[in-house]
């Protein structure tokens, strides 16, 4: 099982959009996914057609041990993957959390059952770099994080490296930077362009060949409560979280993994 955080402090760059969609992508490949809302907001389960309104079990009994990991799991959404949700729960666990002892350890702990059931495990962490932040990168082997290709977008990437450094130093000397992700980019805008170049030029290998186009129905989807792949397959931001996700494959696995599924394609 490799679990995945994905994650940025800065709200609005397609942090959710990431987790849901590669989430889906990767289990069209054929692949064992579990997607964790760890954000109190719920967006990537009212994403996956989940009410978050009316779920019993929650990722915060999984994090408070109110309930086992695998009791809080809804099986089959509708992209192919399994989730975890999250709702407001989430901000009272967040606030216990930090009465308790080892707690940045609390979501590692409750994944250890679960690690034969699953390939891959995306945390959906909110846009802060809060405890339940804290226990997503404590969990994780690797980090993904999408980037938004716009000035601001830089400064707070500096802050996210040092704090991933900091967890590489205290709680979680194994954990790597999966990819930058060049999300909402739109290749008409001059300063996007320079951005995403300068993006590549400071990270090279770690910053994904695949961008995420500025797509209208990228936005739609979660309206409907469905991944992109299944509102609409021949999108184009369905196309590139497909490649996004091969893309991963090859990294993770090796790119036999992406032929092998190319001969399945066809």
């Amino acid at each position: 099982m490799r679990t995945v955080s994905i994650t940025n402090q800065k709200g609005g760059v397609g942090k959710t959009t990431t987790s849901v969609n590669l989430a889906a992508a990767m289990a069209n490949i054929p692949r064992r996914v579990l997607l964790i809302d760890l954000d109190p907001q719920g967006n990537a389960t009212t994403g996956s057609g989940v009410d978050k309104r009316v779920v019993e079990n929650t990722t915060a009994q999984a994090l408070m041990k109110d309930a086992l990991a695998g009791e809080c799991v809804v099986a089959g959404c509708k992209g192919g993957y399994d989730l975890m949700p999250g709702n407001e729960q989430l901000t009272t666990a967040e606030v216990r959390l930090l009465e308790l002892q080892g707690r940045e350890f609390r979501l590692r702990e409750a994944l250890q059952p679960l690690h034969e059931r699953y390939d891959y495990v995306f945390l959906d962490c909110p846009p802060s770099l809060n405890m339940l932040t804290l226990n997503g990168l404590v969990a994780a082997d690797s980090v993904i994080i999408p980037t938004q290709c716009e000035y601001y977008a830089l400064e707070g990437l500096s802050a996210l490296m040092q704090t991933i450094e900091r967890v590489r130093r205290t709680a979680n000397p194994g954990l790597e930077i999966e990819g930058l992700l060049r999300t909402m980019y739109d290749s008409r805008n001059n300063l996007a362009q320079d951005v995403s170049s300068q993006l590549a030029s400071h990270f090279g290998e770690d910053v994904y060949r695949t961008i995420i186009p500025r797509n209208v129905t990228l936005a739609e989807a979660p309206s409907h409560g469905l991944p992109v792949l299944l509102y609409d397959a021949y999108s184009r931001g369905a196309q590139a979280y497909l490649n996004l996700a091969n893309e991963m494959l090859a990294r993770t696995e090796g790119p036999e993994a992406v032929a092998s599924r190319s001969q399945q394609a066809q």
